[in-house]
């Protein structure tokens, strides 16, 4: 797939275009914006995302290989994402972030995502080129991070755990939000805001899911291009989508167990690759093992979707029971607040 510096540059212009104007347009001014509004736009990025893979499989020299390998980034990226979300839901209820400003943090926060996922981007290509023995790395990686999302349990609440303690032990901290600012002037004395404090936990929170993110869409891919736009589309719209799903996002109780069994597909399919282009001396003896199975891009995507279908419904249909028994009960129905769910998961 051949990719010149000047679709690079076309590339990466359109994505930034497409950042100042949500800023302009729809950030610059703090409102809610209603359910009409946030669905309207997650279906016009969601369909812009669609067409992009489709035109990858039209353009001749690139072909539907690649727009195979497109959507499974797309779809694993996409999911990602959503449980990026989750915790950004979390983060701004630990803060208690008024919900007229929420909209400038998830656009902070999205794009502080896009840029870290382009230095690991740029890291993971310049890697793959010139190690092959990194697929190894990557796909254990990927399997520990799987057994992670699946077990262990993190920690509850980003906005008061060890990192942000810390944070508040060196940075002068007013009680209260002023407005949408990051500092605040009192009594001579300059202090930073809850608002400064709850971008720096999103910053810190993106650095987690980057080092979840990358590793795992290059067990799709090894082509930059697509890693790129995989993840630029799977952030555009990010933000009306965690407005039109806010609620949905404390039913999904079984994201986190999906998207283990996803990790840990790539990790697996990362190993088969790592071992057919094996260099390794102590491995044998240094020669590619190509008795190894690949995996075929066409099983991948179908794996990939089927796995947040089933995610998706199982987690439905758990929350629905939950609550019939609740009402069965005689007790009355409540919605689990986002740290409890996170702990549930």
């Amino acid at each position: 797939m051949e990719i010149t510096p000047l679709v690079w540059g076309i590339t990466i212009a359109v994505t930034i275009a497409f950042f100042v104007y949500e800023f302009f347009a729809h950030v610059r001014k703090p409102h809610e914006p209603s359910i009409g509004e946030s669905a309207r736009w997650s279906a016009f990025y969601i369909g812009l995302a669609l067409i992009f893979g489709v035109v990858i499989g039209l353009i001749p020299g690139w072909g539907w290989v690649y727009s195979g390998e497109y959507f499974a980034g797309y779809l694993t990226e996409k999911a990602l994402s959503i449980d990026n979300l989750f915790v950004f839901l979390i983060v701004m209820t630990g803060f208690a972030v008024p919900k007229k400003y929420q909209q400038k943090v998830l656009m902070i926060g999205i794009v502080i995502a896009l840029i870290m996922r382009g230095a690991f981007i740029a890291v993971g290509a310049a890697l793959i080129e010139n190690f092959s023995w990194i697929f190894y790395v990557f796909g254990a990686l990927l399997l520990f991070l799987a057994y992670r999302q699946a077990f262990a349990h993190g920690e509850s609440d980003p906005a008061n755990g060890k990192f942000m303690q810390f944070v508040r032990r060196i940075l002068p901290v007013s009680d209260e939000y002023n407005g949408d600012k990051l500092t605040v002037k009192k009594a001579g004395k300059r202090f930073v805001t809850p608002m400064l404090l709850v971008i720096i936990a999103i910053g810190f929170v993106d650095l987690i899911f980057a080092v979840d993110s990358i590793p795992a869409i290059y067990g799709l891919t090894n082509e930059a291009y697509i890693v790129f736009t995989a993840n630029a589309f799977a952030l555009m719209g990010l933000r009306q989508l965690y407005f039109l799903i806010g609620g949905l996002l404390e039913r999904l109780v079984y994201l986190a167990q999906g998207l283990a069994v996803i990790l840990a597909f790539i990790g697996v399919k990362l190993v088969l690759h790592a071992m057919h282009v094996n260099e390794l001396p102590f491995i044998n003896g240094g020669e590619p093992m190509l008795w190894a199975p690949e995996i075929p891009i066409w099983f991948s995507l179908l794996f990939i979707a089927a796995t947040i279908v089933v995610a998706t419904v199982a987690s439905l249909a758990k929350t629905r029971r939950d609550r019939d028994r609740e009402l069965d009960a005689g007790a009355p129905t409540s919605t689990p607040s986002p740290a409890e769910t996170k702990e549930h998961r």
